[in-house]
């Protein structure tokens, strides 16, 4: 099944690793086949991974855009979550994060993503910082 992607004017998006920008109108994209594709919104830059679930998001992204090296990135990953899931006691956050891990052992690292993402909208409204998943 295809993927069709609508991209703004300007958008980046990243495929298997490449850097892809939208030129300055609206355009589409049918990807055929299995791809990494991540778009400009949902890529962290190291420095933005700064509060507990983001610092989880960050190695799943990298898993995700890298799988040859997911390794590399895994422990990263156990590390953070394990603080993370000892630090917090709602149960429904906690469902969460085993659904994230599961995600991540079956190396299903995009269902990770959208599920972590839950995780730091959670957070976000626990600390009171701005989330947009827009």
């Amino acid at each position: 099944m295809a993927l069709k992607l609508s991209l703004r004017p300007e958008e980046k998006l990243v495929i298997n690793g490449a850097v892809i920008a939208n030129g300055d109108r609206r355009a589409n994209l049918i990807v055929h086949n299995k791809a990494s594709i991540l778009r400009e919104k949902d890529i962290m830059q190291q420095e933005e991974a700064n509060t507990p679930a983001r610092r989880i998001y960050f190695p799943i992204m990298l898993m995700y855009m890298d799988p040859s090296s997911s390794s590399q990135y895994y422990d990263e990953f156990v590390l953070r979550m394990t603080e993370f899931m000892g630090a917090v006691s709602t149960p429904e956050v906690l469902d969460m994060c085993v659904e994230v891990s599961k995600a991540v052992m079956d190396r299903n690292y995009y269902k990770a993503l959208v599920q972590c993402k839950k995780v730091l909208k959670f957070e976000a409204d626990r600390l009171n910082l701005s989330y947009s998943d827009e």
